[in-house]
């Protein structure tokens, strides 16, 4: 009789067992999250133990134990792939293994702009997905891979178009400029390229121009204005005389007012405008749409010359002659020293 006992209460046990089994697989075991989603990143080559304790972290489960017996059951831990993943609030274990399982990431919405440098670049990248600075700065100093994109190290810049694109997580660096250069395609449509034919510059030209034009100024009013007048001394051979290109021939972009001392601490540079004719090698910056559209769709004006405002505005005041650009000048180095600048 006891063995009889002991018998159905083992079969209890499993049993009950077995349900409380089924309900951590079917019951909601990802907490919510004010009912926003969290993401898990999974690294690639990651080990079961990474995924756990990276689960652990984020505090995001109910039963971190109870999405481990299950994984285990299920044979997650072969088949385990790298990627980013949603714990949308409410789910169960099995929907949450089915996702991993099957490597169904959730697309990163990568955004970059306001980059002036390739490290800057090259970080900015890597905070969003998981390839590491190091590895993509590799690739934009690579002159004979980017030269299989008809760009170099000096160039490079002009490929990236500022604006928001999806990627998975996951993503290689080799990936991940065969999808920019795929971007770069689909933004110089045949109605751009004709633009820039018209003007007479090179795709790379007019992104090494916005950039300047960018540099120059904020305002979205003026941008088509700055363009016009440097085309203007583009076409009539003169020095271009960009105070970007010597700040950025420096590498300080601090540098509040450009004086001879920098002119002449940076004139072997290429990037330097005042000692050397035509645009620099490349862009100073990454150039927005903005800016790019705003030198295809230039103000043809007048001007030869141009001065922050002395009375301390925004904006620019432009001249025809050099004799009113001195009187420009004058009062914006009047405001400068007022400044103590």
């Amino acid at each position: 009789m006891l063995k009889k006992k002991i018998i159905i209460w083992i079969i209890a046990v499993v049993a009950a067992m077995g349900i409380l089994l089924a309900l951590s697989a079917v019951l909601p075991n990802v907490s919510g999250n004010d009912g926003k989603p969290e993401y898990l990143l999974i690294r690639n080559n990651a080990s079961f133990t990474d995924v756990l304790d990276s689960l652990h972290t984020k505090k995001s489960l109910r039963s971190v134990l109870a999405f481990e017996i299950n994984a285990r059951l299920l044979g997650y831990p072969a088949k385990i792939h790298g990627g980013r993943y949603e714990l949308s609030p409410g789910i169960n274990n099995f929907r949450l293994l089915n996702r991993l399982m099957k490597g169904r990431q959730t697309p990163v919405q990568l955004s970059f702009n306001n980059i002036r440098t390739k490290e800057q670049f090259a970080k900015r990248i890597a905070g969003q997905l998981e390839m590491e600075a190091s590895e993509l700065l590799v690739l934009l100093n690579d002159n004979y891979m980017l030269g299989e994109y008809g760009f170099d190290s000096l160039t490079v810049a002009a490929m990236f178009i500022p604006n928001t694109y999806e990627f998975y997580w996951t993503v290689a660096p080799a990936g991940f400029f065969v999808k920019m250069h795929s971007e770069y395609e689909k933004f110089w449509n045949e109605t751009r390229r004709k633009k820039a034919e018209e003007i007479g510059l090179g795709l790379i030209e007019v992104s090494t121009l916005a950039s300047i034009v960018e540099e120059e100024t904020n305002l979205a009013s003026e941008k088509p204005i700055v363009a016009g007048l440097y085309l203007n001394r583009l076409h009539k051979g003169m020095l271009l005389q960009a105070d970007p290109t010597v700040k950025f021939a420096l590498g300080d972009f601090g540098i509040k007012r450009v004086l001879f001392k920098h002119i002449d601490d940076s004139r072997n540079s290429s990037y330097n405008t005042y000692t050397h004719k035509g645009l620099p090698p490349g862009p100073i910056r990454l150039p927005s749409i903005e800016s790019i559209d705003a030198v295809l769709n230039y103000e043809a004006n007048p001007y030869f010359f141009m001065c922050a405002k002395g009375s301390g505005g925004q904006g620019h005041d432009f001249a025809v002659t050099f004799a009113e650009h001195l009187k420009n000048a004058e009062r914006y180095r009047k405001e400068m020293d007022r400044l103590h600048y």
